[in-house]
């Protein structure tokens, strides 16, 4: 009855992948006909436990680091060498505040910034050749400290050597010693290795928002430190001043130089100027340029009005030349608006209007009318003669004009030339006074410059003083006593807990529930227990421990929970990589589902490397490979196990291609008649995702998926991946068992999950 069906009848439902029958008992074994059920989510909240568990399962190793830490710093702390530290205080100002009030020192713009200015001075606190002096003043080579006579501090190896020599000599008398060798008068240390381990002691802190600095050394010393850091302030301070001082002689010496040379340029400048006012008589040079420039402005102004004036001639005289070429003298204004022009030509119009009255009354015989004519002539050359004594008016005038014109040019032009000649000797003159008055200027600064310098020279001011001395401390700076011990077990306490921390955040497997919940986002269904020994544990053997049987009993409860429907449930089990124990999980969950009253069948569809006959100790030689080549019959290759519930169809031989036997009609087919046949669920091993994609071709065409992953064994990535691959398929559900988890290293799986008495009450049920 489980002999599946032709292809070519299996072929007419082309939507078998969505609505066949496997579909179809999916349906009924999924989370019941009402829709999927929410999955319970436990807290994800990270507890103080989780933490203290961390270190709990790190304990060993946490110990070993805090005594190694513990002990190798209280070591360090009873062996290092005493440490004194003296600390002295300068006051640095910039060089603005030691000008001299009252006078125009450049001081005063000295450094707009001045951060740059008290950066140099402390490289120069720490500089090699302030240090070189200071070594020599304080005889830095007699200090045992520094030339290398001190004895060298105790270690704990030396100090296992002191031990093991007094021994010795408790039992053995020494030989007597040999007399030591005069040290050499005439040996002397490395002078730049003195002052390389005097800076290295030296420390300069300046105090944040003063003009403050904190000098300090560290000596062995509590006495050498203290002169020693005081011979460096003395040095700085007196050499501060020494440079100032240094530097404003050098600077007057200049100035004096400059000074002579200055005078000699003032007095040669002044002996030329002086030479040539009585050359060019520049004494009255001042009034001689006024008075022309005034005489040649008024010419200026006079031709000006000449040229004008002519132009305005010479416009009325080409008019009037025009009546050559017989224009009417009456078109010309200046002839028309002429006196003599005018009264003549009223004379004549007077007599032509009585000439017309007489025609009237008269003929022209008549004595009045030849009286009237007599006069019409007589008065028309009187209006000739008007006319031409106009335009002799008006030439003359013309005439008159030009001449004027020509003289004031004239005059302007010798004004110009003299004007000229003034300026030029005002030139002369100009240069050789500014340059006179500029030496003079000079020198006068020069002379103010070099009177400041020499009263800042003798007032001696200092923009550097000592504002505390040192004095000889009375405790070292290194802890000691109580206070090692505390330090060393509170840094030991650190870096174990650091180490635990580090090293748990550094495993990114998958450890706990709370990883697959929050990082993978998939339902839980239990955790299965690590068991030392046996390769495939099986609930049927007696050797078992009761926790993993527990935990498959667990299991069953949360498969039956989330498939409560009625029908045949499929089950497919897979995991990400191999080595995680898919294979013998999944005989387990059939076989605790059997146990259970279940009729289950198990399939082996890892037809690679088949696994499932050996812990079931089934043979291999016909399985699944063969049903769906065709090459056998289900009721064939079906096999009985322990349990009478449980069946079992192994892989078969390795086929060429599983992934197209899996993908097949036939494996579909196979799926539907087994769902319709006696069992209650069907459980098929899978091969790994993220090695082959079988289980992601049978994803669709069951009832769910169930993930084994390997607790600390597969990394979260790796994890991901294969849920990621797995979902592309978008199976009906998908849950997650975390197997192979160790209770025995990891007991906060115990005390977060199962409860602190879990094993003992098992170990207690067994007796």
């Amino acid at each position: 009855m489980f002999e599946p069906t032709a292809t070519g009848a299996s072929r007419s439902s082309p939507t078998i992948r969505t609505g066949s029958a496997p579909g179809a008992a999916a349906s009924g074994a999924g989370a019941s006909g009402a829709g999927p059920q929410a999955p319970y989510t436990p807290e994800n909240d990270v507890h103080l436990l989780d933490r203290l568990a961390v270190l709990y399962r790190y304990r060993r190793l946490c110990v070993t680091v805090f005594i190694l830490v513990t002990a190798a710093m209280i070591i360090q702390g009873y062996s290092a060498v005493k440490m004194y530290q003296a600390q002295a205080r300068l006051l640095i100002e910039d060089e603005r505040s030691t000008a001299v009030p009252g006078l125009a020192n450049d001081q005063n713009t000295f450094y707009e910034d001045p951060e740059p200015y008290y950066q140099t001075q402390y490289k120069i606190l720490k500089g090699r050749d302030l240090m070189r002096r200071v070594v020599h003043k304080v005889h830095l080579e007699n200090v045992p400290e520094f030339n290398g006579t001190k004895p060298a501090a105790p270690t704990p190896l030396s100090m296992l050597g002191d031990l093991k020599r007094r021994l010795v000599s408790a039992v053995i008398t020494p030989a007597p010693a040999a007399p030591p060798e005069p040290a050499k008068i005439d040996e002397t240390s490395d002078e730049s290795a003195l002052v390389g381990g005097f800076l290295s002691r030296v420390g300069v802190e300046p105090v944040r928002g003063t003009h403050l600095v904190d000098v300090t050394f560290a000596s062995e010393e509590p006495k050498f430190a203290a002169d020693a850091v005081n011979a460096l302030i003395d040095e700085y301070v007196a050499e501060n001043l020494e440079i100032k001082l240094r530097s404003t002689q050098g600077m007057l010496e200049w100035l004096d130089n400059e000074l002579a040379t200055q005078q000699k340029r003032v007095e040669e400048s002044e002996r030329a100027l002086a030479e040539y006012r009585e050359k060019e008589n520049a004494l009255s040079l001042d009034d001689k340029q006024n008075i022309v420039l005034a005489r040649l402005n008024q010419l200026n102004d006079t031709a000006t009005r000449a040229r004008s004036t002519r132009v305005q001639k010479e416009s009325l005289y080409n008019q009037v030349k025009a009546i050559a070429n017989g224009t009417s003298p009456d078109a010309i204004p200046v002839i028309a608006t002429n006196a003599n022009v005018q009264s003549a030509k009223t004379k004549l119009s007077d007599l032509q209007r009585q000439r017309v009255q007489l025609l009237e009354r008269y003929q022209d015989k008549h004595p009045q009318v030849i009286k009237v004519n007599a006069e019409l002539v007589d008065a028309q050359k009187q209006l000739d003669f008007a006319i031409s004594g106009a335009v002799q008016s008006v030439r003359n005038e013309y005439e008159t004009a030009l001449i004027e014109e020509q003289t004031f040019s004239k005059n302007l032009e010798g004004a110009k030339s003299e004007a000229t000649d003034l300026n030029r000797k005002g030139i002369g003159y100009g240069v050789m006074e500014r340059e006179a008055k500029s030496n003079r200027e000079v020198y006068q600064s020069l002379l103010t410059r070099e009177k400041e310098l020499r009263v800042s020279a003798n007032s001696r001011t200092n923009n550097v003083r000592v504002v505390d001395r040192a004095e000889v401390p009375r405790a070292p700076t290194t802890a000691g006593g109580r206070r090692t011990w505390l330090m060393s077990a509170v840094i030991g306490l650190f870096l174990a807990v650091a180490v635990a921390l580090g090293l748990d955040y550094m495993n990114d497997t998958i450890k706990t529930p709370e990883d697959i919940t929050r990082r993978l986002k998939l339902p839980f269904l239990g955790l299965v227990p690590a068991v030392r020994g046996d390769k495939h544990p099986l609930l049927a053997s007696s050797q078992v421990p009761h926790d993993f049987g527990e935990s498959f009993r667990s299991l069953r409860t949360s498969l039956l929970s989330k498939y409560p429907s009625e029908g045949t449930k499929i089950m497919v089990v897979t995991s990400a990589q191999p080595l995680e124990g898919k294979t013998t999980t999944a005989a387990n969950i059939a076989m605790a589902l059997a146990y259970g009253g279940s009729r289950v069948l198990l399939i082996d569809a890892d037809m690679r490397r088949p696994g499932l006959h050996r812990p079931l100790r089934l043979t291999n030689e016909r399985g699944l490979s063969q049903v769906l080549s065709g090459q056998a019959r289900v009721r064939d290759v079906i096999q009985r196990t322990v349990d009478p519930n449980l069946l079992a169809i192994t892989a078969g031989r390795t086929p060429p291609n599983p992934s197209e036997l899996l993908s097949s009609e036939r494996m579909q087919t196979l799926l539907t008649n087994l769902a319709h046949g006696p069992f209650n669920w069907i459980i098929i091993d899978t091969p790994p995702v993220l090695a082959v994609t079988d289980a992601v071709i049978l994803a669709p065409l069951v009832s769910g998926v169930t993930f084994v992953i390997g607790a600390e064994m597969t990394r979260r990535r790796l994890a991901e991946r294969a849920i990621e691959t797995v979902m592309q398929s978008r199976p009906r559900y998908a849950a997650v068992v975390l197997n192979k988890v160790n209770f025995a290293k990891n007991k906060y799986y115990y005390s977060r999950y199962y409860g602190h008495q879990y094993k003992n009450y098992y170990a207690e049920a067994a007796l």
